[in-house]
């Protein structure tokens, strides 16, 4: 590389450095100024940008502040989050109340939840196989028999 490079090359180095610096640090927001104005002109990434831009004024004014808080023990909050149980109150109530449901009523709800469950259906009733009865009688088997054999064959072998 020559020098006269090298020369020209840290002059337009040097310019672009300048315009940096002078420049303002930071955009300001004009008043009627859009959100869009202040993207970047880049075409990557504009709609996220925007998006940036655009909720950091909501999440801003909705920002809760340490001085309103109460500090709590960390075992105050365990016992806070913790799920009462109720069981002894719901029995003392279902106990002391004189109304009794009628019989009916239960016997109906207890029929019909049982019937739900698959332990408590009913065996399905086997269908007794048929005894195959024969096309052709005894009687017209030997006359069969006499017909094609010319006597009656007794013992099959």
């Amino acid at each position: 590389m020559s020098a006269s490079m090298l020369r020209r090359g840290l002059e337009l180095l040097s310019e672009d450095l300048k315009d940096v610096n002078s420049g303002p640090k930071h955009k300001k927001r004009k008043a009627g100024g859009t959100v869009k104005d202040l993207v970047s002109s880049n075409r990557h990434g504009v709609s996220k940008q925007l998006r940036r831009l655009q909720g950091r004024g909501e999440a801003a004014k909705s920002k809760a502040t340490v001085k309103d808080k109460r500090v709590r023990s960390a075992i105050d909050e365990y016992r806070k989050k913790q799920t009462k149980s109720h069981l002894s109150a719901n029995l003392q109530y279902l106990l002391g109340t004189g109304h009794a449901a009628k019989q009916s009523a239960t016997q109906k709800i207890v029929n019909q939840n049982s019937g739900r469950q698959s332990r408590f259906q009913p065996d399905q009733p086997v269908a007794k196989p048929q005894e195959e009865k024969p096309v052709f009688t005894e009687d017209e088997f030997q006359e069969f028999q006499k017909e094609y054999f010319g006597k009656i064959v007794e013992g099959g072998s």
